[in-house]
């Protein structure tokens, strides 16, 4: 007889083999391959570069930027892989000082950009095509780049609000730009946008706790940790308890409004405004996961990658919801 995992492991390479035989226009399996094995046109070794960096350090960014369509992709590449050096800074650098300059000179980039002087970092580079190509609102790369140097304070956010303040100017920014690559001016989809923005940037520091208690920091409000009588150190001694158990559930329920909310303007945002929405996929993943481990924040399951993440990135892009 074939045991239940061997016949449920089965099940998924089946479901991804589908994913990866089937489909409309380009197969996700042949961009995966386009992404991995390089262009040699031309100019395109700096793509190549964003592609490659996204892959590495945002693989569900990566999968959700595969299945946009072809002519905005190495675009909405550029802009994650921008994110994703921002975002590194802070783990990478020993010294707040060094994190600054750096912020620093990826404001210079902006500045440069806008002044229509040609990089050469190979990021800088495909910004600036993007920029030109699509007149892309230079407040959203500086409300992005602000936010990130005003976290490396590496403080507690004080409450939910300021929490939600951060997600709103790093990640709903980069949605904005996302959503004026596609072509689309919607005063709905800037709302859903914000929500859902929101709800990452909420997931994001959720699903990094391990990782900083690792390194004796927490994220997390401390009003809703207060509430619950939880101290720093319950997070940093990995705690499963109770009262720590409770104060994730109020964190992730309150990413779980976000998207309700965004989901309350579907009616009204515009259809090629979903391929922006697609990362709402992998936040209903980790809700839902967390959810069944009763909000236990530091069990091993939530460490592990979905396997089944493509299928439903492209199920949801297909059925074009968000």
């Amino acid at each position: 007889m074939v045991s239940a995992a061997v016949a449920g492991a089965r099940c998924t390479r089946a479901l991804r083999n589908v994913l990866l035989i089937k489909g409309h226009n380009v197969l996700l399996a042949e961009r995966v391959r386009a992404a991995n094995t390089g262009v040699t046109a031309p100019g395109h070794h700096h793509q190549q570069y964003c592609i490659q960096l996204v892959r590495n350090r945002d693989y569900e960014g990566f999968l959700s930027s595969l299945l946009l369509p072809a002519e905005f992709r190495s675009t909405v590449f550029a802009l994650r892989a921008f994110n994703v050096e921002l975002a590194q800074v802070q783990d990478l650098v020993s010294q707040k000082t060094i994190g600054l300059m750096r912020m620093q000179f990826w404001r210079q980039v902006i500045e440069d950009i806008y002044s229509d002087n040609t990089p050469h970092q190979p990021i800088a580079i495909e910004l600036w095509k993007a920029v030109r190509k699509y007149k892309l609102t230079k407040r959203w790369f500086l409300r992005i780049i602000e936010e990130r140097e005003r976290n490396l304070n590496e403080k507690a956010f004080r409450n939910i609000q300021e929490l939600e303040a951060y997600a709103e100017n790093a990640q709903s920014s980069f949605i904005y730009l996302v959503l004026e690559v596609l072509g689309v001016k919607d005063i709905h989809a800037d709302h859903a946008a914000s929500h859902i923005g929101k709800a990452q940037g909420i997931v994001t520091c959720l699903r990094s706790t391990p990782y900083h208690c690792m390194r004796r920091k927490v994220y997390l409000p401390l009003d809703i940790c207060v509430l619950h009588g939880v101290s720093q150190e319950d997070f940093i001694r990995a705690n499963h308890g109770k009262n720590v158990r409770d104060v994730v559930f109020d964190v992730a329920s309150q990413a779980h409004v976000h998207l309700e909310h965004a989901r309350s303007f579907c009616g009204n945002v515009p259809s090629k405004a979903y391929p922006a929405f697609l990362q709402t996929v992998v936040l209903d993943d980790y809700l839902d996961r967390i959810r069944k481990v009763d909000f236990d924040v530091f069990h091993p399951s939530l460490q592990k990658r979905n396997t089944m993440l493509p299928f439903y990135l492209y199920i949801r892009s297909w059925r074009k919801i968000y």
